[in-house]
């Protein structure tokens, strides 16, 4: 019997008997919900503290270092209980009357007065010793490494009563402008000791007049003098070391940056910026100027006509993958679930959300897919690190930046609960289409139907207005999905595929063998280059 059309009502696209719909409908109102694989903590704050977290560093034995775009430097005690409630000052009344209170969370002010510092690190050496105290349950004491708006210095605590004892700079070789903008990020550390950081070109007036390097990347040798690696980069937000040993950066989509990426930087890169370019004529640039710039060109043909063109790892497509990129980390142990492990994670300043990043190397290009991973964090979020306990620590602030979220400046604690959800664990580019993989096995009826999967392909504009539309976008018919024999793994064959675009899939009528559709049935996949038949 053939249905009624008043019976039939349509979902995504596609009309069906009122009866199925009812169903399916169903399913997705009770679908899993984030907080049930992950849970978010706020770690409590003494009244009076700014917590507009601009670093952070595990140090051990439950204790955390964190620096404030206010330029203080905090110590963090008890940070990882889930059950602390009360957060005091040390040297407090309050310190002394809650001494015996197990749950409380301690704040020594280890240093203040700095300028704007928006990253701690600890060079090689150092961090094996504080990584060899984390894993016996001690509290690691040691040189640490801090950018400020002006230099990158070491600070020493020479007596272990978590306050700085002394503050000595180990480079300074770049000037400011005095634009509010001009925030230095970083430093992080390659495995042979060299130091790297990324400076933000200005935005608006500069009063003491146009400076020399701003919007590169920098590398700090062993003989302490400042390397000009790489130029072009717009708002750098989080520069970050992978556990491949090579440096990554994200970008903040804006004037000649389309859309927010996350890239590599090797020396002599342009990243398509022109701020700084006149820079690449001094005598200590590592990179050959690039001549006069392109307004308006698609990303792939800049790649092709605009020397060293760096195209990026991933690109973050606007607002459905954040406005703002900050860090990202990788988590390596899989600590915030063994399905994902070696995934890289993206925190979001505007949308107060942590993405999920896969990646592959194809054709000598690393490229990937980011995937939607976690939002309703109280605040934007601007630097991410893995605690202790297998948390990942979020610090956030909003102040002239614009972003969701109740509060202003916080410290929260992401982790996983244990449970596994039913996700698209990793989308690989094959010859002719994509394979996905997923963290439970699908429902092979679901699956096994092209019609099933709709897919659309664009690309950006470098260009000097502020962002890109997506641009020369497609429909890809996705004609083939041939499911393995284990329900876990999907070969789509697509067309068209372009080199260059971004291929974005969504996913929402496929279903586990349980009947319940993904937590997260998107996925962005940067295809840059396209692999071959073998």
């Amino acid at each position: 019997m053939i249905p009624d059309k008043r019976s039939l009502v349509v979902i995504h696209g596609f009309r069906m008997p009122l009866v199925v719909a009812s169903t399916l409908l169903a399913s997705v109102v009770m679908a899993a919900d984030e907080s049930d694989y992950w849970t978010i903590r706020t770690i409590p704050e003494p009244e009076g503290v700014v917590l507009e977290v601009g670093g952070i560093l595990p140090l051990g034995n439950g204790e955390v270092m964190t620096c404030t775009r206010r330029g203080e430097v905090w110590v963090i005690e008890n940070a990882f209980d889930p059950e602390a409630t009360v957060a005091v000052l040390a040297g407090s009344e309050a310190d002394q009357s809650s001494k015996d209170d197990p749950h409380r969370v301690r704040y020594t002010l280890y240093a203040d007065g700095l300028q704007e510092p928006l990253g701690l690190a600890v060079a090689p050496a150092e961090n094996a010793a504080r990584q060899a105290a984390i894993a016996a349950g001690e509290r690691w004491n040691g040189p640490i490494h801090v950018s400020q708006r002006g230099e990158i210095a070491i600070m020493e605590d020479d007596d272990g009563d978590r306050r700085m004892d002394r503050i000595r700079t180990i480079c300074d070789d770049w000037a400011i402008s005095g634009n509010y903008h001009e925030y230095t990020f970083g430093p992080v550390f390659q495995a042979n000791g060299d130091l790297w950081f990324t400076l933000n070109r200005p935005f608006g007036s500069e009063p003491f007049g146009k400076k020399d390097w701003r919007g590169w990347a920098m590398r700090i040798g062993e003989d302490g003098s400042m390397q000009p690696e790489a130029a072009g980069l717009r708002s750098p937000c989080g520069v970050a070391v992978g556990p491949d040993d090579r440096v990554y950066f994200t970008d903040n989509q804006g004037e000649w940056c389309g859309a927010s990426k996350m890239s590599i930087i090797e020396r002599g890169d342009f990243h398509g910026h022109p701020w700084g370019i006149a820079s690449t004529k001094r005598p200590e640039s590592h990179v050959e100027f690039p001549g006069e710039i392109p307004d308006g060109i698609p990303m792939p043909e800049a790649a092709k006509v605009i020397p060293r063109f760096k195209m990026p790892v991933v690109w973050f497509p606007y607002d459905k993958c954040g406005k703002s990129p900050g860090e990202v980390v990788w988590d390596t142990e899989g600590v915030l679930g063994p399905f994902f492990k070696g995934q890289a994670y993206m925190g979001d300043q505007h949308h107060a959300a942590v993405y999920r990043i896969f990646t592959e190397e194809i054709n000598g290009h690393l490229q990937g897919a980011v995937f939607p991973f976690r939002d309703g964090f109280q605040c934007g979020i601007i630097r991410m690190a893995l605690g202790e306990d297998g948390s990942l620590l979020v610090g956030e602030t909003n102040r002239g930046w614009g972003g969701r979220g109740t509060e202003m400046w916080g410290l929260e604690a992401l982790k996983w609960t244990g449970e596994t959800p039913f996700e698209v664990k990793t989308m690989e580019a094959i010859p002719g289409g994509f394979r996905l993989t997923f963290t439970k096995p699908v429902d092979a009826a679901t699956a096994v139907e092209p019609t099933n999967y709709h897919m659309s392909n664009y690309t950006y504009l470098l260009h000097s207005p502020y962002g890109s539309p997506e641009t020369d976008k497609n429909a890809v018919a996705v004609k083939l999905a041939q499911v393995s024999g284990d329900r876990l793994t999907v070969d789509l064959t697509c067309d068209p595929l372009k080199p260059g675009y971004v291929h974005e899939l969504h996913l929402d009528l496929i279903r586990d063998e349980e009947g319940e559709p993904l937590l997260h049935p998107r996925a962005y996949y940067s295809l840059i280059e396209i692999p071959t038949v073998e």
